[in-house]
């Protein structure tokens, strides 16, 4: 998992640091403002920690002159002060750490919740465009890459640029010689670390691509292993995996003999600098022209600015992916969310009855612009009755339920309740009166109490049974040896189809909503499950406005209404006889097919 998450880090794209760049990042600065005292004082222990560090070299020049002076009680002053020197830096350090820390994970946490409240407040039409991993990747990686970026990378950016510009300072003031002969050399380094550095992420990106093919090899062929193996293709897949890993060699050793270049030509800079340093101070000691203490003074600031130059890329580099994972973050916050806010209609009423209207509705969806799925569909459901939609796959039956539940606003026509276009009911208002039990229920992980428990926040452990009992559940719920308290696993895999159908009963039932909406709820049971199912929807369905979309023409006999779609508009409306008595009609020869199936 780790190792995942930090190739993810690794392949999250980057933006360059401008004054654009950090006027757009800038809105995320408002969360440091209830913490804007602890991270000041942090800033301050940084600078502490920093001017600690640079007195260090100048501490360690005046004990080697002091020594060649032979004064032992200058020698035990300066190594007392030493002494306190590494100690204030320790404390520095933790403070700084700490509230640093302290400040980012709360900044953090903050910045967590809003994405994804925002993220769960947005329209069905942001997430049918977008990749559930993507947006997870967002709250997850994205963030982590902030966290990391705040808590360290910022705080050692400001650290390592101030060690640089005070440590050429520290150099110039001790040898302006010598600092010349330094500064020449690193810019041909800084060069050849920009070229072989963008070589070296560039082949390591391109070793993970394959890295990442290989292991769809595997997820592909293990998915699918019965094919596999019915068509004898062991042989086939092995020679496939072989030459992926093959093309991970030879990629892997690409990068391995540019990082050996690069290590080798970075190892001649650095210690032939310094070694050219060294002999450059001690022919102007052996001048007289500087103390070997200063001699010993350059080279640590030298080396001090040397690996705050080398680290100081790698920082950069960070930072703009940071700003990158933060514009993707800034992107999900500027999406415009569902009108979830008290609509007019809803401040004049408290409930509705669940007379449900569709007038001349036209509707195609975001995503799909250039294909009609409903062409002027009108149809009444009045309080109580049971409405059923069948037709082939693709006629806009599901597209009606989602209408319903103003997952999306139609094109042109109204959708009414109770006599009210539905625009004009707050979300949160209209989705309370009404509830769904889908064809493939997803469960939560947790127990099934607490999953039937989400069609009520707060409801009783008697009010949970009494559903339980009215979704024919309560009996094989009570079988477990934890009853309600058993976990249902990701997903609800540890329950079978049936039941988790009945547990998506239990939770419309406690809901009790004034609208119902069934869609295909028994089409995947066998027959045992649904006729038990079937009589828990009948329950549920008394006294209510139920939409039943059916694949099992069956299950819709006794229906007050049934709706026969085709290419998005009704073709046939009526009761089970009297669309039987209808010769040549889409709903007979619907019925027929499944009675020879």
């Amino acid at each position: 998992m780790a190792r995942r998450d930090r190739l993810e880090q690794e392949d999250l794209p980057k933006s360059k640091v401008s004054g654009e760049s950090l006027k757009r990042i800038s809105r995320l600065f408002g969360y440091f403002k209830p913490h804007r005292f602890k991270y000041y004082l942090g800033l301050f222990f940084l600078f502490l920690t920093g001017l600690t560090a640079l007195i260090f070299p100048k501490l360690i020049g005046d004990m080697v002159d002091t020594a060649e002076e032979a004064m032992l009680e200058d020698i035990d002053r300066i190594a007392l002060f030493l002494l306190v020197v590494f100690v204030l830096q320790a404390v520095f350090s933790f403070f700084r750490i700490y509230l640093f820390v302290n400040v980012t994970e709360h900044v953090l946490a903050d910045l967590r919740r809003d994405t994804y409240n925002k993220l769960i407040r947005l329209p069905m039409s942001f997430f049918n465009k977008s990749r559930v991993g993507d947006l997870n990747s967002r709250i997850a990686t994205d963030i982590n890459m902030l966290s990391d970026t705040f808590t360290t990378v910022v705080a050692e950016f400001l650290r390592q640029s101030m060690l640089i510009v005070g440590g050429i300072a520290f150099l110039a003031y001790t040898s302006g010689e010598l600092t010349l002969v330094m500064l020449g050399i690193v810019p041909i380094v800084a060069v050849f670390a920009v070229v072989f550095g963008r070589m070296i992420r560039r082949i390591s990106k391109e070793t993970q691509d394959r890295i990442a093919e290989s292991n769809t090899i595997v997820e592909e062929t293990l998915a699918g292993i019965a094919n596999v193996k019915s068509f004898a293709n062991e042989v086939f897949e092995s020679l496939r995996y072989k030459k992926s890993t093959e093309a991970i060699i030879e990629k892997a050793l690409q990068g391995a003999r540019a990082r050996g270049f690069f290590a080798s030509f970075i190892i001649f800079c650095l210690f032939g600098s310094i070694v050219g340093v060294i002999w450059y101070g001690a022919r102007l000691v052996n001048q007289d022209e500087m103390s070997f203490g200063n001699l010993i003074q350059f080279v640590l600031y030298s080396v001090f600015v040397g690996a705050s130059i080398g680290g100081i890329a790698e920082m950069y580099a960070q930072i703009q992916k940071a700003i990158g994972a933060a514009e993707r973050i800034l992107q999900i916050m500027d999406e415009e969310p569902e009108p979830y806010e008290i609509g007019k209609a809803s401040e004049r009423i408290t409930a509705i009855s669940g007379a449900l209207k569709f007038d001349d509705v036209y509707f195609r969806y975001p995503t799909r612009p250039d294909i009609s799925v409903l062409n002027g569909v009108s149809f009444e459901a009045n309080q109580g009755e049971t409405v059923a939609l069948v037709g082939p796959s693709g006629s806009g039956k599901s597209t009606i339920a989602s209408l319903v539940l103003r997952f999306y606003d139609p094109d042109s026509g109204k959708v009414t309740i109770d006599g009210i276009d539905s625009k004009e009911m707050g979300l949160e208002f209209l989705r309370n009166q009404m509830a769904i039990v889908p064809q493939d229920v997803i469960l939560f992980g947790g127990t099934i109490r607490e999953n039937i428990e989400y069609g009520k926040p707060g409801a009783s452990l008697e009010e949970i049974e009494e559903a339980a009992k009215k979704a024919n559940a309560h009996i094989f719920i009570d079988s477990f040896p934890e009853k309600y308290d058993t976990i249902v696993g990701e997903r609800g895999i540890q329950l079978s189809g049936g039941q988790r159908q009945r547990i998506a009963i239990a939770r419309a039932v406690l809901k009790d909503p004034r609208i119902l909406i069934l869609d295909e709820a028994t089409s995947s049971l066998d027959s045992e499950s649904e006729r038990l199912v079937q009589e828990a929807l009948d329950k549920l369905m008394v006294g209510r406005t139920s939409l039943v979309i059916a694949h099992r023409l069956s299950t819709i006999r006794k229906a007050d209404r049934i709706l026969v779609l085709d290419k998005g508009e009704i073709s046939e409306n009526g009761k089970h006889e009297e669309l039987l008595a209808k010769e040549n009609g889409l709903y007979k020869g619907l019925l027929e097919l499944q009675m020879q199936a």
